[in-house]
C-alpha cells in the first residue's frame, strides 16, 4: 500500500469523487474566497466562474454550467483563481498521543491534510507543507503536480511527533517566511497558552493570509473516559500526576469547554476559521460538515 493510499482513506477519496458540479464550486469557493465576504461566504453561486458579458470570448463559456442552470458563465483564467495553500503540521510529542483510537492526533491530521491536499491539487491550486515543533523543521514548496501529494505524505509518514512545541513562535516564523497572501491550514492540538498563539495568528491575518485552524484533540482528551485513581502524564515534559478521575472529570470538562470556546471566540473576531475536531470523528464527515457550514453562511 502506498503512503498516499494509507492516509487518503477510501471513504475520503470516494466522497471527493462523488462531488457533483455544485459541490466542486463549493470546494473552489472554500479554497479561494474564505473571508472575502464574511457575511455572504458561499452565497456567490459560482466562485470559479463569472457571468458572461458582451465582449467575452464565447469559447470560454462553460456549457456544463449552462446545461444545469440555463445561464451563461465563463471560466476564469487560472491566473485569476489560483491560491497557494500551506499545510502546517504540529510535530510536538503530544500530537503522537492516542488512548484508544486507531489514529493518533498526528495521523488523524495527516488524513485530513491528505484530503485537503488532494482537493487543492485536483483544483490545480499549488499546495506546500510546513512542519514545526519549537520552530519550522521542514518545508516543501507549493506545487500542483499529482506526484506532489505523494511527496507530502511520504515526508509526513516518516516523521515522528516527539519534540516540545512553540506554536506562537512557529506561526510568527511562517508569517515572516511567506511573501504572498496564502491559505494557511494549521493542524495542532494547541496545547499552549492561547494568548501568544492568537497573537501569532493575528499576525498572519494582518499579512493578508487566510487561516483555518484545525484543532485536533484525542477522543479521550475530549471525553475524559478514565475511572478511579489514575496516573496521567504531561505529554511534552513527561511529568506525572496521580488523581481521582471521577472527582476531577467535571472540572476538567468545564476547563476544556472554556479552552475551545476561547479559541472559537478569538478566531471568529479575527475572521479565522476554527474547526474543533477529535479523533473519534470520521474525518471525511468532519471535512464535509465544515464545507457545509461554510455553505450555510449565505
Amino acid at each position: 500500500m502506498s503512503t498516499a493510499e494509507k492516509y487518503l482513506k477510501p471513504e475520503v477519496i470516494n466522497q471527493i469523487k462523488r462531488l457533483d458540479l455544485r459541490a466542486q464550486f463549493i470546494v473552489k469557493g472554500f479554497l479561494h474566497g474564505l473571508h472575502a465576504s464574511p457575511f455572504h461566504g458561499f452565497s456567490v453561486e459560482f466562485s470559479e466562474h463569472r457571468k458572461y458579458v458582451p465582449g467575452d470570448d464565447p469559447k470560454d463559456i462553460d456549457w456544463l454550467v449552462y446545461a444545469k442552470t440555463d445561464k451563461y458563465y465563463v471560466k476564469k483564467f487560472e491566473a485569476e483563481t489560483n491560491i497557494t495553500g500551506y499545510l502546517v503540521m504540529d510535530l510536538s510529542r503530544s500530537m503522537g498521543y492516542t488512548y484508544r483510537q486507531e489514529l493518533t492526533k498526528f495521523e488523524y491530521s495527516i488524513c485530513l491534510a491528505a484530503a485537503l491536499c488532494y482537493l487543492m491539487i485536483y483544483q490545480q491550486d499549488p499546495v506546500g507543507l510546513l512542519t514545526f515543533d519549537r520552530k519550522i523543521r521542514h518545508s516543501l514548496r507549493p506545487k500542483t503536480k499529482r506526484k506532489h501529494l505523494g511527496d507530502i505524505l511520504s515526508l509526513l509518514a516518516n516523521l515522528k511527533p516527539e519534540g516540545e512545541t512553540n506554536v506562537a513562535q512557529s506561526m510568527t516564523q511562517v508569517a515572516a517566511m511567506l511573501k504572498h497572501a496564502s491559505l494557511i491550514m494549521l493542524f495542532s492540538d494547541l496545547l499552549a497558552d492561547p494568548g501568544p498563539v492568537m497573537e501569532s495568528l493575528y499576525r498572519l491575518r494582518h499579512g493578508g493570509h487566510d487561516v483555518i485552524v484545525f484543532h485536533v484533540l484525542d477522543e479521550a482528551e475530549v471525553q475524559f473516559p478514565f475511572r478511579g485513581m489514575v496516573e496521567l502524564e504531561e505529554p511534552e515534559n513527561r511529568q506525572r500526576l496521580a488523581l481521582d478521575a471521577d472527582g476531577f472529570r467535571p472540572e476538567y470538562l468545564k476547563e476544556l469547554a472554556a479552552f475551545r470556546d476561547h479559541y472559537r471566540r478569538e478566531c471568529y473576531q479575527a475572521r479565522i476559521d476554527y474547526v474543533p475536531l477529535d479523533t473519534s470523528m470520521r474525518f471525511d464527515r468532519a471535512l464535509l460538515e465544515y464545507l457545509n457550514s461554510r455553505m450555510g453562511r449565505g
